[in-house]
């Protein structure tokens, strides 16, 4: 989460100078063997043909990864057309009988191993089980000459949290990284009955609370557009899987931008719903308990239509009859009219944004102006007070949580999960009184949206970056503040790109707000970002993601028109 927990920059250091967990003095095995274990494990599962030779290898001067797949020539024409195509293309191309669901899946389940081998992407396999479930996929296909659902034959990635019977949901401490699930979540299930095939886990931050990709178990997964910058937390394992073309389309959560941000960092589109649409009440969690602030669960994927596909696919199936927490609304078919209105946020005056990200926000406002529609500004004075309360409420148990789960697998504490174990729990009192003031701030958001008449959304950056250096990510803020609020938000690449000859410092910047602007802006190195797509939110009304995902089409139509 960083700022929005933290004062100043964190780094991501094994160990935190000030505090180290005690060690037992048993003769249990050390968490650093249990780490090494459970890597070789993940490794020892990818088959020896699907291991990159020597020769092809990048060296890690290479940082563009992402077209590997694509220009390496250890894939074939047919695999490279498989890998690069969309779910909706998957799923239409199985039906019409052009690619059967096991070669698809072989597909997939190679490029994965090979995105895991360059971006360090996976925390868990089940190639082999993938394939047998294809096979049978492609004979119920034979028999019925029906597919078994809209997901037909579509491998499906999910992050690390997301349960698998019989596989960890180590969500990033040494304590779970061999406790077995005793069953699947209902998501599972559910996509299985919807055709989809399952076949990797994929990597998380520590207590999935951190806006990077680290723990003490698999280690940093990096970004495959540049190896040196971050594929965004707390689904970065599935950001970084997605957009090297190891799989069409993921699973991940949201809590504080855990979609968005790592979707913003590589290029790709997600949403994160409201709360109680989608289910996710048996995921497992970082802080299990914890619900002053909701999280999500949400598709991540290369393409708009592949996540409408996802959010009406499982929407339609009714799943509130299986998930006690979800609203019983059904999928809901939008007309939008001609011209929309929007209001843009520049920055949450905190932390400004970074030259790329501000010209994408000028460039998508002048184009969206140049097509009809109205675009204001919105007041963001009020952002910054909500950063404050939103730390508290995260910490009100003044790191209980993280710090058993840490002692339990006897691991020292990431550097990173300070500003939890450096807090200082609260009283239920304290804590309901919190509530109020996040119930009171609600409805003035509430009526400062209805001040501006007719407004349908609201366009905010993603982060004041594109990504950053690892263990520099100094500012989750433009997301947790939508979480926060448990407003509806998708993340959509805008169609500018970073560039290094005209994306750099002005020299009349405005003066540094404070320490984490000042870090924000020192980082800024337009050689790192040079090429690499810059991504936007829109926000909409609480429970209104249909809209929400019908203006990103819109939007998309006016930064795309010629």
């Amino acid at each position: 989460m960083a700022s929005v927990l933290a004062e100043k920059p964190w780094s991501a250091d094994a160990v935190a100078a000030s505090e180290k967990l005690p060690v037992s003095g048993s003769q249990k095995q050390s968490w650093t063997d249990i780490a090494a274990a459970k890597k070789e494990e993940v490794n020892a599962r990818i088959p020896s043909e699907w291991l990159i030779p020597k020769e092809l290898l990048p060296p890690p001067s290479k940082t563009k990864v992402d077209d590997f797949v694509a220009t390496s020539g250890f894939f074939t024409e047919r695999e490279i057309k498989i890998t690069a195509s969309s779910a909706t293309d998957i799923t239409a191309n199985i039906v019409a009988g052009t690619w059967t669901a096991e070669e698809v899946t072989k597909a997939f389940c190679k490029s994965a191993a090979v995105s895991h081998q360059l971006v360090n992407s996976l925390t868990y396999t089940q190639f082999p089980e993938a394939i047998t479930a294809a096979k049978e996929l492609d004979e119920e296909f034979a028999k019925t000459g029906k597919p078994r659902g809209p997901l037909h034959g579509v491998p499906v990635s999910l992050k690390d949290n997301i349960n698998i019977m019989g596989a960890p949901s180590t969500i990033g401490f040494i304590a779970y990284a061999n406790e077995r699930e005793e069953k699947n979540s209902y998501i599972v299930d559910l996509l299985v009955d919807l055709g989809a095939i399952i076949y990797v886990k994929t990597n998380v931050p520590t207590a999935m609370m951190m806006a990077e990709t680290v723990n003490n178990i698999f280690g940093v997964t990096t970004n495959p557009l540049n190896r040196n910058l971050t594929p965004g937390g707390s689904s970065g394992g599935e950001s970084a899987l997605i957009a090297s073309y190891g799989s069409p389309l993921g699973v991940g959560t949201d809590i504080g931008g855990s979609l968005r941000l790592p979707a913003s960092t590589t290029g790709l589109f997600t949403i994160r719903f409201s709360g109680n649409r989608l289910p996710n009440f048996d995921f497992k969690a970082g802080m299990p308990g914890q619900e002053a602030i909701i999280s999500v669960q949400g598709p991540i994927a290369r393409t708009l239509e592949d996540v409408v596909l996802y959010s009406k696919s499982i929407i339609d199936s009714e799943p509130w009859f299986k998930d006690p927490k979800l609203y019983p609304i059904p999928w809901r078919e939008i007309e939008l009219p001609q011209k929309l209105k929007f209001a843009v946020i520049w920055d949450d005056a905190y932390v400004r944004v970074t030259p790329p990200v501000r010209r994408a926000l000028e460039t998508t406002v002048d184009k969206l102006s140049n097509s009809g529609h109205e675009v204001v500004e919105w007041d963001n004075r009020p952002i910054t007070k909500v950063y404050n309360l939103l730390r508290r409420l995260f910490t009100a148990d003044g790191g209980k949580t993280i710090r058993s789960q840490l002692e339990k697998g006897e691991e020292p504490a990431p550097k990173f999960m300070d500003n939890f174990l450096q807090s200082q729990e609260i009283c239920v009192y304290d804590l309901w009184q919190l509530q109020r003031e996040r119930n009171q701030i609600w409805k003035e958001w509430l009526d400062q949206w209805n001040e501006i008449e007719g407004l349908d959304g609201i366009i905010m950056a993603a982060a004041p970056y594109i990504s950053a250096k690892h263990s520099k990510y100094t500012h989750a803020g433009y997301t947790g503040l939508f979480n926060f609020l448990d407003y509806p938000v998708a993340v959509f690449p805008c169609g500018v790109i970073g560039d290094r000859d005209v994306d750099v410092r002005r020299v009349d910047e405005p003066p540094e707000l404070n320490e984490v602007d000042k870090a924000t802006r020192d980082e800024h190195d337009p050689n790192e970002i040079h090429g690499m797509p810059v991504g936007l939110q829109l926000i909409g009304r609480k429970l209104q993601e249909e809209k929400v995902l019908a203006m990103v089409g819109r939007v998309l139509e006016a930064v795309n028109a010629t």
